[in-house]
């Protein structure tokens, strides 16, 4: 008996299994790629990181002065608490410096030329000298001191008149001094970092004096030594600088502060490295055009007009930096 074949259904497909609750569409497990982290001394691609541009180095110092001069009122309070301070705790117990020395080696270097700004500058080295010259480890200690406590005063303050609030000058001094110890911590390290500046300055000039670099050469290659320490030790204060200001807001630990800084200046570092030392060049070449009258006509009173443009180019400092540190946020 022949047995009957069943012909199979063609086109007819299985059924699908039915998606269960646990599986997720193609869109949710689509990969996703690491966001890259940006390390610094490592080789990376090029970057372009939409940031804002930071305004100018002179936009930035006017804007410091004209912040100053707008409540010159109450830093000038600020800065002649500070003044009086140093006076009492530190000028006063070391005496000035000798002006008429400083005024007679410039007259005899100048070879009857007179008086010019790059001797103005040297001028002005001799009474920075002087004036950081204590004469004993005790008045040192004071003016370190009052240092970071008027620094922290005028910090307070300019916080204060940039969020638009009224405050008295002896505020700065009796709600300003909370981070103190934060401060000199972020400070500590700072100084850290300061280690190749001053080991490659220490290397150089025993090299050079010592005579153990005789050929140009050599002199050549120490002093490339020394401009990449010095390069070092700039790329890591450039950020450390603004963990100062950062770790005077409230419930800040210097860690986080030293943390929040780098995020501060990424991708920036350089711009920012152009900024600070735009500063202190522009204050000793203004301190120097501005000493060159008052030693040629006032010298005895030289040192005292020193010590109050030293208290004038602190509070420049200041609101500069905080002004900069604003700008990078």
């Amino acid at each position: 008996m022949a047995k009957k074949t069943v012909a199979k259904p063609t086109g007819i497909k299985k059924p699908k299994k039915a998606a269960t609750s646990n599986s997720k569409p193609s869109s949710a497990i689509a990969r996703r790629l690491k966001t890259p982290q940006y390390r610094s001394f490592r080789l990376h691609k090029r970057i372009t990181p939409a940031v804002p541009k930071l305004p100018g180095s002179f936009r930035l110092l006017g804007r410091s002065v004209k912040v100053l001069a707008r409540h010159w009122k109450l830093f000038l309070v600020v800065m002649l608490v500070y003044g009086i301070l140093n006076i009492i705790f530190v000028t006063g117990l070391s005496g000035s410096g000798n002006i008429s020395t400083a005024q007679s080696n410039i007259q005899a270097n100048s070879s009857g030329q007179g008086l010019t700004l790059g001797n103005g500058a040297t001028l002005v080295g001799d009474l920075l000298g002087n004036s950081g010259n204590t004469g004993s480890s005790t008045t040192g200690t004071y003016q370190v001191v009052l240092l970071l406590i008027g620094s922290l005063a005028i910090i307070w303050t300019l916080r204060q008149v940039h969020a638009g609030k009224s405050v008295r000058a002896r505020d700065g001094y009796y709600r300003g001094m909370y981070p103190l110890i934060p401060f000199i911590l972020v400070l500590a390290v700072v100084g850290i970092q300061l280690i190749p500046l001053i080991a490659g300055a220490f290397l150089y000039s025993t090299v050079v004096t010592g005579g153990i670099a005789a050929f140009a050469v050599e002199k050549v290659a120490w002093a490339l030594l020394f401009f990449l320490l010095v390069l070092l030790s700039l790329y890591m204060i450039c950020s450390s600088f603004f963990a100062l200001y950062i770790v005077t807001l409230p419930d800040m630990t210097p860690m986080k502060a030293l943390r929040s800084a780098r995020q501060l200046v990424l991708y920036r570092r350089w711009s920012v490295m152009r900024k600070l030392l735009f500063l202190p060049a522009v204050l000793l070449i203004g301190a120097s055009i501005l000493m060159l009258p008052v030693v040629l006509f006032l010298a005895p009173a030289a040192v005292w007009v020193f010590f109050a443009l030293g208290m004038i180019g602190l509070a420049i400092f200041h609101s500069y930096m905080y002004l900069l540190y604003r700008a990078l946020l």
